[in-house]
């Protein structure tokens, strides 16, 4: 092998072939022969190639993973709280569910982006009076402004996630687009997480039910905990320094899922006028509808801030306005159900939340659409979509805030 290096050293694909058939003994004769053939370009490159060492793990990238461990950590025993201190459950997680990840996810982004003392001061204020107040609020089982307040204190943990995010109030469109686009990679990556350890969990249990022993309540409470709790930290880990793992995974499933919910919405929406439900008079039904036009938006969002990224071909622009204008029909029969049922029955808590969020939905779906079809017609550029919807991010965030702190005193507790 000596001799057939040395011959066909300028011959590619004849060293190629060697090396594939045998990796260990082609690099120990290799090794033995560069020494008389230092200074040959061929030479140099299979040298770099068979004895490239990996650089060691930055001080860096080590704090990061101590970090990411603490954080981890931390969340996990958020989420054993209620065990720890004899804490309702029910009442606890309701309220603090946010608090268990949204905290710590914002100090890592702090902490990476490198705000100033004040800002992190400020974020740290605003935690702990949403953390309180969201605690105070009066423990009334059947209170809608209750969980009004509690869903959109979630939201509002997510708009203080996206401010560190960014580095501040003021960023440009781009950041916020990245902020999307980070939330559909953490989603991604953070299923990933919980299907994997899905499956080890269910190799651990069976492994000890084998010897005799059945860990299944004690691993659930604590390495399960911990495991959940831990999924969108390590997630965000793994997005934000190694951005290739999911990098080309979520524009291939923005690509794939949109033609297929756009036929979905298409058809359900048909199957509605056959199957005799209506919006107007069935609540179950008009929620339900409410979350769909929500999961919808999500999805061209998540797909406007991928094509933001990269060249979109002229089908996929038209599939995402298609998507844009069912959206829209959907919203509109959610928005006229709302406004019936407010005209005949009064107006709750609940018909005003919805309304309000259906209406800056509706106002942010039209601009988006109006973007694609000037896109189509080559009058403006992807990125001027997602400047549509970033601009669209604040005014949401400044309606969760109305929903979760003035809700319960505009309505009295009810």
């Amino acid at each position: 092998m000596k001799e057939a290096i040395i011959t066909h050293l300028n011959d590619a694909g004849y060293l190629e072939k060697m090396y594939r058939s045998n990796k260990s003994a082609f690099k120990v004769e290799f090794n033995k022969v560069y020494p008389e053939l230092k200074g040959n370009a061929s030479a140099e490159f299979w040298n770099e190639r068979l004895n490239y060492e990996r650089e060691e793990i930055s001080p860096d990238k080590r704090n990061d993973i101590v970090f990411v461990i603490i954080a981890s950590l931390l969340a996990g025993l958020i989420a054993k709280l209620p065990a720890i201190f004899n804490i309702q459950e029910e009442f606890f997680y309701t309220r603090n569910i946010g608090f268990i990840i949204f905290p710590v996810l914002t100090a890592y982004f702090s902490w990476k982006n490198k705000l100033s003392t004040g800002k992190i001061i400020s974020v740290a204020v605003v935690f702990l009076s949403g953390l309180i107040f969201i605690n105070l609020l009066p423990d009334a089982r059947r209170s809608d402004t209750l969980v009004l307040s509690c869903i959109h204190m979630v939201l509002f943990m997510w708009s203080i996630l996206g401010f560190t995010f960014t580095g501040g109030i003021k960023n440009n469109g781009e950041k916020r687009l990245h902020y999307l686009k980070y939330n559909g990679d953490l989603l991604v990556m953070t299923a990933l997480i919980v299907i994997s350890g899905g499956i080890m969990t269910g190799i651990t249990i069976n492994l000890f039910l084998l010897i005799g022993f059945n860990i299944e309540n004690i691993y659930f409470e604590y390495f399960g905990i911990f495991g959940l709790a831990a999924a969108p930290v390590v997630g965000t880990y793994l997005t934000q320094s190694n951005p290739q793992l999911v990098g080309k995974v979520s524009p291939v499933i923005a690509r794939i899922f949109s033609p297929l919910v756009l036929v979905m919405l298409v058809i359900y929406l048909i199957a509605i006028i056959y199957s005799g439900k209506d919006p107007y008079n069935d609540r179950e039904f008009l929620l339900i509808f409410n979350a769909l036009l929500i999961g919808v938006m999500a999805l061209i969002f998540f797909s406007v801030a991928e094509s933001s990224r990269s060249d979109k071909s002229h089908w996929e622009i038209q599939v995402l306005l298609l998507l844009s204008i069912a959206t829209i029909i959907v919203n509109g029969i959610a928005l006229s159900a709302i406004l019936f049922r407010i005209s005949e029955w009064g107006i709750t808590p609940n018909r005003t939340a919805v309304l309000g969020s259906n209406i800056l939905i509706l106002i942010n779906l039209l601009m988006v659409s109006s973007k694609l079809i000037k896109v189509l017609s080559k009058k403006a550029e992807v990125k001027d979509v997602g400047k549509a919807i970033t601009f669209f991010l604040p005014i949401y965030s400044t309606w969760a805030v109305v929903v979760t702190f003035l809700f319960p005193f505009l309505f009295g507790f009810k």
